[in-house]
């Protein structure tokens, strides 16, 4: 590396890369432990999925459960670009614990290995492994209470991006997991040639640094099918493995573009499911968890994801 190896590639908000591959973690992660959750009555434990991989995850038992009916188990991927954030964050142990309350299921957060100490895919193998285990029912709190007929995958940013890659794979996959649906919360898709609407500064000058820090092995850069999923080569929509979606952005989401291309990508294909389009008026990228979680249009966004895990 030589004298550049200190020479900084980006600096933003949440970490810092430098040119000889170190990574500053700027984000203060402050970490929730398992247990009783005083604002919604959840309850959640940490369970070790790989003992060899450090696979785990973080469990979540809404108060309401009982013998007599089953839930709908829910299978949570985390944002945080594959560089930064935890399951087990107070951020998303927080949400994650509400999605349970509020929409009466069990939920599965995902704590997979992060980039770079692990690159891509290392996450996305960690994302199938969970869902398998999942879905296996080994668990008795998923045996006992979960209804593994009824399951879901829902994430946010990068966790949305790794809910795609999971319909992609599993429809290839024999046996796969039922899923009934997914939820993509403000996606984070990419490419090499800006569309209309998406600011240079963050999609080509940040995120798409990003990307390529996270996976040395990235084919085309943003144009990776990992990456981007309408890109020339990557795997086609039709035989996305869930029975519905619900694709959620902001007005002001710098992934707006992005997230609106891969819906109309995905109503335009022969999937025989349905999509549903949700657009949070105003708002930014992943606001109702890092900025307003409090704010009416956050509350909004968790009634259209309760609704569509009634399937109403």
């Amino acid at each position: 590396m030589g004298s550049n190896a200190d020479e900084v590639v980006l600096d933003s908000q949440h970490l810092r890369i430098y040119r000889s591959g170190k990574i500053d973690r700027l984000h203060r992660l402050v970490r929730t432990p398992a247990g009783v959750d005083a604002d919604t009555g959840v309850t959640s434990k940490d369970v070790v999925v790989d003992g060899e991989t450090g696979l785990s995850v973080r469990l979540f038992l809404p108060a309401r459960a009982g013998p007599c009916k089953k839930l709908p188990v829910l299978v949570y991927f985390h944002g945080g670009a594959f560089l930064i954030e935890s399951a087990v964050s107070t951020t998303y142990h927080s949400y994650v614990a509400s999605v349970a309350a509020a929409a009466g299921v069990i939920a599965v957060s995902v704590e997979y290995r992060l980039a770079p100490e692990h690159p891509v895919p290392a996450a996305y193998d960690d994302a199938w492994a969970a869902l398998q285990w999942t879905a296996a029912g080994k668990d008795e709190w998923i045996a006992e209470h979960g209804d593994i007929g009824r399951l879901f995958l829902a994430g946010d940013s990068v966790g949305g991006n790794m809910v795609h890659h999971l319909l992609i794979k599993a429809a290839s996959f024999q046996p796969a997991p039922k899923i009934e649906g997914a939820i993509l919360l403000h996606p984070w898709f990419g490419g090499n040639t800006l569309m209309e609407g998406e600011p240079e500064e963050i999609v080509k000058d940040i995120m798409a640094k990003i990307w390529e820090f996270a996976c040395p092995s990235a084919v085309d850069g943003a144009d990776d099918p990992r990456m981007n999923p309408l890109a020339a080569g990557a795997p086609g929509l039709d035989d996305l493995h869930c029975e519905r979606i619900l694709v959620c952005t902001g007005e002001k989401d710098w992934a707006r573009p992005r997230n609106r291309a891969y819906y109309a990508a995905v109503t335009a294909s022969a999937w025989r499911g349905s999509a549903a389009w949700y657009e949070s008026e105003g708002e930014q990228h992943v606001f109702f968890f890092l900025e307003r979680p409090e704010c009416a249009t956050a509350k909004q966004l968790m009634d259209r994801v309760v609704k569509f895990v009634s399937g109403s």
